[in-house]
């Protein structure tokens, strides 16, 4: 049986949004597209995942938002990564890079 969506670990998406948005401003939907196409659709971000990460990463205060008008004339909020969410995302890399390493270290062969 195929699997069509994939589950993220607690946190994963958080560092997958401020990654994202260290690129440039996006609107939620270009987040979620932008994921999407960088893990060949592999993971299946859904709105209701991706916007509470997002209320929740503004009030910590990594992201701010302001609104502005999409691709398609239509009105938008935009997220934007903050000071705070810079720092965040070098420590959300280094935590992953570190679970990485003993993760792959736990699958290896004997």
């Amino acid at each position: 049986m195929a699997r069509t969506r994939t589950d993220l670990m607690q946190g994963t998406l958080e560092l997958l949004i401020l990654n994202t948005l260290s690129r440039e401003a996006m609107h939620g939907y270009g987040i979620a597209q932008h994921i999407h196409h960088c893990v060949d659709d592999l993971i299946k971000i859904e709105d209701g995942s991706l916007y509470p990460a997002l209320y929740r990463m503004e009030e910590r205060g990594w992201i701010e938002s302001e609104w502005g008008v999409s691709e398609n004339g239509r009105r938008a909020k935009y997220y934007k990564l903050t000071r705070a969410g810079r720092k965040q995302l070098a420590a959300e890399c280094s935590n992953w890079e570190r679970i990485s390493k003993a993760i792959t270290r736990v699958l290896q062969p004997a």
